[in-house]
């Protein structure tokens, strides 16, 4: 589908997409309300700036950028750190190893997993967000960022040995 989309197929795609953009929302706040602003405050950007998607096929590209980076602001601003809470919102983690079959972890991995990704720098976990958790390529990151993609991989493997030095106390 090439073309520009209008306010009605945006609304649709934001329905149908709307737990995936959670998701990545709440990766970074860990908090339902907090994702759910996000989530609401990205839609406005992106209905506002609908007429500079190029592409309609690329609409969930241009949208998870723009979650990610409303989400990055949101920390920013409210620069605080949040404990994993017993319930994740209604965000089923779903952990993708490079086959993108999804991996069987238990709580305390998670818990531990969380803590490893809330040591990181929000631009570090969005490599990771995108790569292990949403299944996306290194092309396909590096397209959405607007970076090159070597830049994707050696920003991602650092970011992932931030966290296994984390993990192990190293």
């Amino acid at each position: 589908m090439r073309g520009h989309i209008g306010k009605q197929e945006f609304a649709e795609r934001m329905l149908e997409n709307r737990k995936r953009l959670y998701c990545i929302a709440y990766s970074y706040v860990k908090n339902e309300q907090d994702a759910l602003d996000i989530i609401s405050e990205a839609a406005c950007k992106g209905l506002l700036h609908l007429k500079d998607l190029d592409r309609a096929e690329y609409f969930m590209t241009w949208m998870t950028r723009i979650v990610i980076n409303t989400a990055i602001d949101f920390v920013r601003k409210n620069s605080r750190f949040v404990a994993l809470p017993e319930e994740s919102g209604g965000c089923a983690l779903r952990l993708y190893q490079d086959s993108n079959q999804p991996m069987e972890t238990d709580r305390e991995s998670l818990m531990d997993l969380y803590n490893a990704l809330d040591n990181l720098e929000p631009e570090e976990r969005t490599y990771i967000v995108l790569r292990y958790f949403e299944a996306y390529n290194f092309r396909e990151i590096a397209q959405m960022l607007k970076i090159p993609e070597s830049t994707v991989k050696s920003r991602s493997y650092r970011a992932l040995d931030k966290m296994k030095r984390h993990m192990t106390g190293g």
